[in-house]
């Protein structure tokens, strides 16, 4: 991987990635396409001034995607990874474990990208103790994640049919496959983004080393939930969702 140093940059290596997990048949590819959505629409926010700090939203976006990048490549090459993108990659190309389906394999991205790497990057974007005047454009994209979040669910319900079950399952149920909100995700790893930038470097590694482990909990609930009812129910959306990454990305699109 070449170093990143604009939003274009994150694009490309992001067009990478679809393009080699499409080819592989590999359903990373719809996470890496959803992301590649989501930065995509920061950088029309950019372009509109829609930030109070544009040269740092930019810095920002392309410190937090590298996480990604760099973990997906770091993966492919038995690098090691945070437990919470290992779980997600795991069920991915595990053949003997829970077969999961399109909204949990987005899922688990969105978990490890959103509720361990974001608020590192946050942290990692502003000097010591002065987090505070990141939190408007923190917020901000709150807004646009939202927009984009409605969006993506239509676009999946068309590989997905049968995804209209899970919200019928959320009100029977509080399983982090159907109530994940990417709001109360963003205000986690904000939290953690004020911790990280109070503590000095060795608080720093134990914070995150803590904060991998609670998400890993989160992360293998999605892939394998308990219980009668959700199981179930994914078993039969699994039955009659598209099986093939190329089609599924096409319906995305």
């Amino acid at each position: 991987m070449s170093e990143i140093k604009s939003i274009d940059g994150v694009l490309d290596e992001l067009d990478d990635i679809i393009e080699t997990t499409v080819e592989e048949g590999s359903p990373l590819a719809i996470f890496a396409f959803v992301y590649r959505r989501t930065t995509a629409k920061i950088a029309e926010g950019i372009a509109q001034g829609q930030f109070e700090d544009a040269r740092r939203m930019e810095r920002f976006d392309v410190d937090f995607a590298k996480k990604y990048i760099r973990a997906f490549w770091g993966y492919r090459h038995d690098q090691p990874v945070s437990l919470v993108w290992k779980i997600a990659f795991d069920a991915a190309v595990d053949p003997g474990g829970p077969k999961p389906v399109i909204l949990q394999h987005l899922l688990l991205g969105m978990n490890a990208h959103i509720n361990l790497d974001l608020g590192i990057a946050a942290a990692e974007t502003v000097p010591d103790g002065q987090i505070q005047s990141l939190k408007k454009d923190f917020m901000t994209v709150n807004i646009l994640l939202e927009e984009l979040i409605d969006e993506m669910q239509v676009r999946i319900s068309r590989a997905s049919p049968l995804l209209f079950l899970i919200d019928w399952v959320g009100k029977q149920s509080d399983e982090a496959v159907v109530n994940f909100s990417i709001r109360r995700a963003r205000d986690f790893a904000w939290n953690a983004a004020v911790t990280l930038t109070h503590a000095d470097e060795q608080e720093k590694e134990h914070i995150i080393r803590e904060m991998d482990e609670h998400i890993a909990k989160v992360a293998k609930k999605v892939v394998d939930p308990p219980g009668f009812l959700l199981p179930h129910t994914l078993k039969l959306i699994r039955t009659f969702e598209e099986k093939e990454i190329p089609e599924i990305i096409d319906k995305l699109k």
